[in-house]
């Protein structure tokens, strides 16, 4: 059992390392110091993945792109990290063939371009999921009949990977849990302890659901919340600085018969040649994303009309045959980039996506910038970063041991098999569920929880129950909520819809009808009232009036 309620009551230990944020970063950081040995612990304002780790463009890529503003070290970081990444998160990190079309009257020259897929799979060691291939307008036109080939010159074809990044957010988080770490959702980082010579040495921490404040004393705290980074460092009593220039990106979710794309089709936008992608994604396809600067707070990032048809257009553009309206939008997501502030004078799409770790005078440990895709190595730096820190204040606990978060897989990989056989394990769970699970319900489980999900389905096959979905007609099973409360730390509508299940944004209606039978589940499980079902219930509902609120515009405008 790993339930929320179980890590507040841990929290207040004195750790090793206090890490704020729950983000990749953050998990990441947790993962790799528990491994090591450091007594640790995570607090992050709401819950695990909340903010920027699941807004993303959901891959684990090299970043073809990244070699054009030569940032090969960059590039090469990524595709090893890639590599890493499909060893040990093979349930959650798939091959995604990503098809780059190149027209006449383009700035990239096609045979430029091929030359770079070489260099791309150099740069990988030729570990790429697969090998680039070449095609011509007609073999385009077979693999993505919707994608328009009118002064089209050729396509190469190359493979990153696909992720749910929410879910590796999550994974990466039971894994230090698994390793002793305390992790702790929806507990913010009201303030910092410090001592007399003003050397932090801790943190308040608010309990959001009771208003309980909790002291965390640690040898050293990290500052791992993405685009809240300047904010948690204003905190500190150092002078005030912009260390981050944060960049929106928005993504819309449409039906796969909308834009039935096979691959992740590389466009460039018709008016201002930044790039995005659209993305096959079960029965749904995504667009996006858009590059912008955003100075509001992050918590109030949503998608404008504005970002909303700046997507349709690249879509009409590119797939003419399949034009997409306002009204094909099921959903949207917004998220920030909290990319380093270098030079206001580039485009948000030229800013580095390198990483920076500062280290303050009071000893806050800062990690800012950086990919998805790296978040693996930026951690193991963080950490390395720590312990020096640790010796240098004679802290260092004795007998460090080697992490190796290389090579040990994430909780859902251990047993994967070696050939990836994702129906080999959809098999299983079919067998675990003893007849009360549909075979689409199995392998949606598979690719959600890896080897865990046979572990679900033997609960299945105990309480038959807990098999009715969530949503007729969808693959979510009543079994998820529970598990999600019971080993993933869930507390809310929100925690279950968004982040644990993704129906948010793959449903239709995003999940409106489910909230009712959700909240039943969790006031069962974890003993509310009836206001806390009404206001969690609430909540949900305003966050879809969120997705939604460009629609206001279109009213306004009208």
């Amino acid at each position: 059992m790993v339930t929320r309620q179980q890590m507040w009551d841990r929290l207040g230990e004195p750790v090793d390392v206090l890490i704020i944020g729950g983000g990749i970063n953050g998990a990441g950081i947790a993962r790799d110091a528990s491994m090591r040995g450091l007594k640790v612990a995570l607090v992050e304002m709401k819950d695990l993945a909340y903010g920027t780790s699941s807004r993303s463009s959901k891959l684990v890529h090299g970043g073809l792109r990244y070699l054009e503003q030569l940032e090969f070290s960059l590039v090469f970081e990524s595709v090893s990290e890639r590599r890493i990444l499909m060893d040990i998160a093979p349930h959650l990190v798939h091959p995604l063939g990503f098809l780059f079309p190149v027209y006449r009257g383009s700035r990239r020259n096609l045979t430029m371009i091929n030359a770079g897929m070489w260099l791309y799979e150099g740069l990988s060691l030729f570990r790429s999921p697969k090998r680039h291939r070449k095609l011509r307008p007609r073999d385009v036109a077979e693999e993505e009949p919707c994608l328009t080939t009118e002064n089209l010159k050729g396509a190469p074809l190359y493979f990153d990977c696909s992720t749910d990044d929410a879910r590796l957010t999550l994974e990466t988080a039971l894994d230090a849990v698994g390793h002793g770490a305390t992790v702790v959702t929806w507990a913010r980082a009201v303030s910092f302890l410090k001592d007399e010579a003003g050397r932090i040495g801790g943190a308040v921490v608010k309990n959001a659901f009771t208003g309980e404040l909790c002291e965390v004393r640690a040898h050293v705290v990290i500052n791992a919340t993405g685009p809240w980074t300047d904010r948690t460092r204003a905190m500190s009593s150092e002078p005030p600085t912009t260390l981050l220039r944060p960049t929106k990106g928005v993504h819309i979710v449409v039906e796969r018969e909308k834009l039935p794309v096979r691959n992740a089709v590389v466009c460039f936008h018709p008016t201002d040649d930044r790039v995005l992608f659209a993305i096959p994604w079960g029965a749904r396809t995504y667009l996006g994303t858009t590059d912008t600067d955003y100075q509001g707070d992050p918590g109030d990032v949503i998608a404008t009309l504005a970002d909303i048809d700046y997507l349709l257009s690249a879509a009409a553009a590119y797939f003419p045959d399949s034009p997409l309206t306002r009204d094909d939008v099921i959903a949207t997501w917004a998220g920030l980039r909290p990319l380093i502030r270098a030079s206001d004078d580039v485009s948000e799409s030229a800013v580095s996506r390198e990483h920076q770790i500062i280290v303050s005078p009071d000893g806050l440990i800062t990690i800012a910038g950086g990919k998805l895709t790296t978040y693996r190595r930026m951690s193991a730096e963080v950490v390395d970063t720590t312990v020096k820190f640790l010796r240098l204040t004679n802290h260092l606990p004795p007998d460090l041991e080697v992490a190796h978060t290389e090579s040990n897989p994430l909780p859902g990989a251990v047993g994967w098999p070696e050939d990836d056989n994702h129906e080999l394990v959809a098999k299983q769970v079919l067998e675990a569920g003893q007849g009360h699970i549909e075979p689409e319900t199995a392998r949606a489980l598979v690719f959600t929880y890896g080897m865990r999900s046979i572990a679900l389905a033997t609960r299945v096959a105990e309480q038959p129950e807990l098999a009715r979905p969530i949503i007729d007609g969808r693959p979510e099973i009543v079994a998820q909520i529970d598990w999600s409360v019971q080993e993933e730390m869930a507390t809310t509508v929100t925690d279950i819809l968004i982040q644990r299940t993704q129906i948010f944004y793959r449903d239709r209606d995003q999940g409106l009808g489910a909230t009712g039978l959700v909240a039943d589940r969790l006031a069962h499980l974890l003993g509310w009232d009836e206001a806390t079902r009404a206001n969690n219930i609430a909540q949900y509902e305003h966050d879809v009036y969120l997705s939604r609120k460009w629609r206001e515009e279109i009213d306004q405008s009208s």
